[in-house]
């Protein structure tokens, strides 16, 4: 109830005719005729009662607040076609019918009350990420504290207690502040609005509060919700040095972070430009709307002007005109399509314009970017092989477990996936020790998953381009290409180790890399061969080659499912661009279900076959998904750009019109469906709209309507058409 008042109120803020209108029903009611000045006609009025001047003045206001309205839309470049309303009541002034001039002024203003609702109920999910976006920020004002270089201390000069790295020397603080360290990490700082931020700020993230700006973790982890961002529906947790996205809804403990974009840069307001720039667009289908609205007004006009020549009965021109409602085309039109950008966005899809909705309902032919897109974004560990005749007493999980650790501190683009494999490795060996497995004898308890939480690591050591090296609990480890890994400290292949069996000779000593490429042929040998999409990392332990780890772009879970979906929404072709090689693209091309693939193409190669497949004729609308940053050329190329990212990377790519945030591809078919349906909903709710009012038109000229019933008639089909467009928010793709 008390949500009911609300809207009301709300509605009678926004449309202050609408209570005007009620109210002037009851002295219409009460004294309609009643003349304390007596006999006074007037031409055209006659001589109207109290009660009906009340609605004469009300109707007067409400042509010219209407005329006023025309030619604001004609200043911003739309078509005033409000013109039937303003003939209609000033028709049934004419004639004299109060009561139907009353209910057109009704008509009116609760119409503009209707449009209100279904518009901000058609917005309501960009309005939800707008009011969810960071107002204030709480900066960081303790001791010692600041920005890299700069003196934050009291001194003007900065050059007595600056020390260079950003902190001063500061006294120790009392014991009574140090007992209480969670109160004191938290209560020295001061909230300012969002936008005094500046990069370098060190910033507090209370708990259940939004981050107000991109930037670097300085607490030693933390949990966000991304819901916002990218509809993520569990939290994430990141550690020390992660990115934080502004936008983020902080978990249950205080976060301490450093700003490293202002508030205008950053990624949540990247969004709220894309939504806004989306709900202030308006598509070409509802500007031909709104020119539609002009022929049907003529027509209206006509039926009206007909129906009083022939009948001889003034009041047959306001019978038709009180039932000519042009709204379906005027308001149905644009809610429809701003209830399905609303949609979309609540999908985790942003359009730039609402006139890529009206084209991604009509693609025909999609191309896929191969890594990143239709595959994960990093190469995955799909098995791990032992050296035949290694003699070691470790284990697949072994071997993963000590390279993902000494991984973890490479940048290589194989680190991440054996990096990952490691930690599942590491759970599972902790679940075989508390379950009561020994796998490894002793004295070899100190291995990985052996009684250890975490292992220690020491001396890691990369060499760029050949692997990585360290110690894990004691034991060293070399993980990377064959000739790093089997190789000693000394960088020479241990020749009378790996070949068991064959002395070494002074020839072999001296040969150098011949020596070298005879033996990492017999360990691949040993090992087998390589598939054509698969890569390998070789993994040594105290000196000894004992793995293979095997990886390879590997698609994503759902990428054959999206693209079946597809092709069910009738999507004729499906591409693949990439500049890999052509053996390793036709495998995953055949994993998703693609049959047309472009491999080993550089950037431009790309830009050339999409902007062929743009220029066919009779090609319909051609779309590009790609990662929204190496893709940027081809992504601009295509009549529709759509960049996937994860919502930790830049939204708003200039060269794409739409981005999706959840980094999920089944969003492309989601995005397809929903604009198709917006479309539907649209054109359902303008044609019906249109022949119901046809048809009451057609039955008014012939006197089966009456003027008052009809201006309720009218009222009931605007609210039909409306309500129709606003089905264009149900899940029902």
């Amino acid at each position: 109830m008390r949500k009911f008042i609300y809207l009301c109120s709300h509605l009678c803020v926004q449309v202050p005719l609408l209570p005007i209108a009620v109210l002037t029903v009851i002295p219409l009611a009460v004294c309609p005729s009643w003349r304390p000045w007596g006999a006074a006609d007037i031409p055209v009025l006659g001589n109207p009662g109290v009660g009906q001047w009340i609605v004469i003045i009300v109707v007067a206001y409400t042509i010219i607040d209407t005329v006023r309205g025309m030619i604001d839309d004609l200043r911003h470049g739309r078509v005033g076609v409000d013109l039937l309303a303003v003939v209609a009541i000033a028709a049934t002034v004419a004639v004299q019918e109060y009561w139907a001039s009353w209910a057109v002024v009704l008509m009116i203003s609760s119409g503009e009350a209707i449009e209100e609702y279904a518009q901000s109920k058609a917005e309501s999910s960009l309005t939800a990420l707008m009011t969810a976006a960071p107002q204030t920020a709480h900066v960081v004002r303790r001791p010692g504290v600041g920005v890299a270089g700069v003196n934050t201390g009291d001194g003007s000069d900065g050059s007595s207690d600056d020390r260079g790295d950003g902190f001063r020397k500061v006294a120790a603080l009392p014991s009574s502040a140090a007992s209480g360290s969670s109160d004191a990490a938290t209560s020295h700082y001061d909230t300012v609005a969002v936008e005094s931020v500046t990069p370098g700020d060190v910033l507090i993230v209370l708990p259940g509060e939004t981050v107000p700006v991109d930037g670097e973790l300085l607490s030693g982890s933390a949990t966000l919700d991304l819901s916002n961002i990218n509809g993520e529906p569990v939290p994430r947790g990141v550690f020390a040095g992660a990115r934080v996205m502004s936008g983020a809804v902080n978990g249950s403990t205080t976060l301490t972070m450093r700003a490293t974009e202002a508030a205008s840069d950053s990624q949540y307001q990247r969004i709220l430009a894309l939504v806004a720039a989306a709900q202030d667009s308006r598509p070409a289908v509802v500007k031909t709307a709104d020119v539609l609205a002009v022929p049907f007004t003529v027509l209206a006009l006509a039926i009206a002007a007909v129906a009083w020549l022939v009948s001889g009965v003034p009041t047959r021109f306001a019978q038709v005109l009180v039932l000519a409602t042009p709204c379906p085309l005027l308001i149905a039109a644009p809610v429809a399509y701003v209830a399905g950008t609303g949609r979309l966005a609540k999908s985790g899809i942003l359009i730039k314009t609402q006139d890529v909705l009206e084209n991604l309902g009509r693609v025909t032919h999609v191309f896929f970017d191969k890594t990143g897109t239709l595959t994960v974004k990093q190469p995955q560990v799909t098995r791990v092989e032992m050296l035949p005749g290694a003699g070691t007493h470790l284990n697949e999980d072994h071997v993963l477990m000590m390279a993902g650790v000494v991984e973890t501190y490479s940048v290589h683009i194989l680190a991440k996936g054996i990096a990952k494999a490691g930690t599942e490795a590491l759970s599972r060996l902790h679940r075989r020790f508390e379950e009561g497995q020994r796998l490894c004898p002793q004295p070899d308890a100190d291995w990985p998953g052996h009684g250890r939480e975490y292992p220690v690591v020491k001396h890691i050591d990369e060499d760029a381009g050949k692997g990585i090296s360290g110690e894990v609990n004691g034991h060293k480890v070399r993980v990377g290409r064959l000739s790093f890994a089997a190789s000693s400290e000394d960088g020479f292949l241990p020749v009378e180790r790996i070949v068991p069996g064959r002395a070494t000779t002074d020839g072999d000593r001296r040969s150098g890399k011949q020596g070298e490429g005879r033996l990492a042929d017999e360990i691949r040998t040993r090992f087998g061969m390589l598939a054509p999409d698969e890569m390998a990392s070789y993994v040594s332990v105290d000196g000894h080659l004992i793995a293979r780890i095997v990886l390879r772009d590997v698609p994503r879970a759902n990428a054959k499912s999206a693209l079946a979906s597809l092709r069910g929404l009738g999507v004729a072709k499906l591409s693949m661009l990439t500049g890999d090689k052509r053996s390793s693209a036709a495998i995953i091309a055949s994993e998703v279900g693609i049959d047309d693939v472009h491999a080993e193409l550089f950037p431009e190669d790309k830009v050339t076959a999409v902007t062929a497949a743009t220029v066919t004729p009779s090609r319909g609308v051609t779309m590009m998904v790609g990662d929204g940053v190496n893709d940027a050329p081809v992504l601009a190329a295509a009549d529709i750009g759509m960049a996937m990212t994860d919502g930790t990377s830049t939204a708003a790519s200039e060269s794409a019109q739409v981005v999706i945030l959840n980094d999920d591809i089944a969003a492309v078919p989601r995005a397809i469906a929903i604009a198709r349906r917006t479309k539907r909903v649209m054109l359902q709710a303008v044609l019906a709209g249109l022949a119901l009012a046809l048809i009451g038109m057609v039955a008014a000229a012939f006197n089966l309507i009456p003027v008052v019933v009809g201006a309720f008639l009218q009222e009931a089909i605007d609210v039909v058409s409306i309500l129709w467009a606003l089905t264009a928010l149900l899940d029902r793709d």
